[in-house]
């Protein structure tokens, strides 16, 4: 009997040895994780990238060639009302189309976030957003140290995503996009005047898009926080650390 508390006292070292070579390998995994889903997002972005690159060069441009054919063959017909009806008609179409075309090869990837940056990105999905959904969008951006295409299309996604979801969801009419460095990390913030929600069914539902963005940010050591109630608006907020593994 007197041995036994000698023995389990003895076993301790070997314990804790034990528990830190498994917690290492833990956040190891945690780790490798992280650096294959940024991968697959790097690659789905590259993809998205490369779409939107086919679409606006070869449909995009195949369009335009075809509706100057279709104005100038309009030049060439007879004076028919029904046929110049028949080919504006179809000038339209082509019109409307390659307008389309345009707007998809922008969501997929549009070419000012790689060509100049986040902050002029922010300005214009401000900006078209608040066109098309008739919200009224304030950007409000801190000068922001450099960051790689990694974490510039984080953001750009997160802001998207949240902005969408503003507009399908909340009813508002006033929207505060924000984008600040605080402490470290990076806080970008949508702060919407709209019906509100209850964060918890709102997190849960696979609708929202949260459940999306907050795997995002994962990805990268960030956090994604809601705060609302019904009846008074909803302010997300995206935590990422400046040096995230």
């Amino acid at each position: 009997m007197s041995r036994q508390p000698l023995d389990q006292a003895l076993s301790l070292p070997a314990i804790r040895e034990q528990y830190q070579r498994l917690l290492q390998r833990l956040e190891a995994n945690e780790r490798e994780f992280r650096r294959l889903g940024r991968s697959v997002l790097r690659v789905q972005e590259d993809e998205r990238r490369r779409l939107a690159r086919e679409l606006h060069d070869g449909i995009g441009q195949n369009l335009t060639a075809l509706k100057h054919r279709l104005v100038q063959f309009g030049g060439n017909l007879p004076a028919d009302p029904a046929l110049r009806a028949q080919l504006e008609a179809a000038i339209a179409l082509c019109g409307d189309t390659l307008d389309d075309t345009r707007e998809l090869s922008r969501l997929l990837r549009p070419p000012i976030l790689d060509d100049l940056g986040l902050a002029p990105a922010l300005q214009w999905l401000a900006r078209s957003q608040g066109e098309a959904s008739q919200l009224s969008i304030t950007v409000e951006m801190e000068p922001l140290p450099p960051l790689d295409d990694d974490l510039q299309t984080l953001l750009f996604r997160v802001a998207q995503e949240a902005l969408n979801n503003v507009a399908r969801h909340a009813r508002a009419e006033n929207v505060l996009l924000r984008l600040v460095v605080r402490g470290g990390q990076l806080q970008l913030q949508v702060v919407d005047d709209g019906r509100g929600c209850d964060p918890g069914t709102a997190l849960r539902s696979g609708g929202s898009g949260l459940g999306g963005m907050r795997e995002r940010l994962r990805l990268h050591g960030g956090r994604l926080d809601l705060h609302s109630s019904p009846g008074n608006g909803a302010r997300i907020r995206a935590v990422i650390p400046l040096d995230g593994d």
